[in-house]
């Protein structure tokens, strides 16, 4: 089994290699674009998964690990796309990629659990372009390059296995980029606006005091942003492979604060939903063999 994960390790290296080929040649923004594949490069030599040294240090609990290897095998290196409202766009606050942060531990205890690599499409971009501000000018001053790099990204991370990626809004807002994401299974992670909207709050008050009044407007704000926003992706989301949703995880639990629920618990119903999609692709072939 190691043997082949270090041969499968070489060849996604190898895809590495051609994306920096690529990438240069595909995009008006050739600068930032190249400073991606770098990005690119040097994260996969940071995760290596044939060592036990693990960048991901998450310890997954034993019932995540038995699903898991019940699942690693009928994926046979198939990667996974996590999409699902971000908070990000949302130049009217100067916040740009901002990821929910259960949307991002989920992926990275995903990929631990799998011995896969983890990706975040957006900070990928965010890196390449100098920083959340640098991403957040070379967005408002050039949206079309900005979505070409999304769907750059997109093309790239998609032909490649063993990935799990943390795919941005810009994920669903196009017919190309979903057809990016028919390359692996990809995921909705459902989780309330309100509950984006509370995590943006306390971001906020972080770094700057606020009245009573002042929050109350702020978090209004906020949610009126994500519900347009989250208006205009739902029918991408909608069509993805399956979905975990906080609220019915929470339900299922016996927990009426959404907070109480951990990113292991929409781990172990992540994997079990992929579960129930490789057993009905597995009936499917079964069922077109000849007699």
């Amino acid at each position: 089994m190691l043997y082949i994960l270090c041969f499968m390790d070489v060849f996604v290296r190898i895809k590495v290699k051609l994306f920096l080929k690529k990438v240069t040649r595909s995009l008006c923004a050739i600068k930032m674009l190249t400073t991606l594949s770098m990005v690119l490069t040097f994260s996969l030599r940071g995760q290596d998964v044939c060592s036990s040294a693990r960048i991901i240090t998450y310890k997954v609990s034993i019932w995540i690990q038995r699903t898991a290897v019940e699942v690693v095998d009928d994926l046979r290196g198939t990667s996974l796309f996590l999409v699902g409202k971000c908070i990000d766009g949302m130049s009217c606050f100067d916040v740009i990629g901002m990821n929910c942060t259960m949307k991002t531990d989920l992926g990275k205890i995903l990929a631990d659990s799998l011995r896969y690599y983890y990706f975040d499409s957006d900070s990928l971009i965010q890196q390449a372009a100098g920083g959340t501000s640098a991403a957040k000018t070379f967005r408002e001053e050039d949206e079309k390059g900005f979505q070409s790099a999304e769907t750059e990204v997109l093309k790239q991370l998609s032909a490649m296995g063993r990935l799990v990626v943390c795919a941005g809004d810009g994920a669903v807002q196009s017919a190309t980029n979903l057809s990016y994401l028919r390359y692996g299974v990809s995921i909705w992670v459902d989780v309330p606006l309100d509950y984006l909207a509370n995590e943006f709050m306390v971001s906020e008050a972080s770094s700057s005091i606020m009245s009573t009044t002042q929050e109350t407007d702020q978090f209004t704000k906020v949610m009126n942003v994500l519900l347009r926003q989250y208006n205009k992706l739902k029918e991408g989301f909608a069509i993805a492979d399956t979905t975990v949703s906080l609220l019915k995880v929470a339900s299922q639990l016996g927990h009426e604060d959404l907070t109480a629920v951990t990113a292991e618990d929409m781990a172990l119903e992540t994997l079990k939903g992929i579960q129930k999609l490789t057993r009905v692709k597995k009936m499917m072939e079964e069922a077109g063999r000849p007699f």
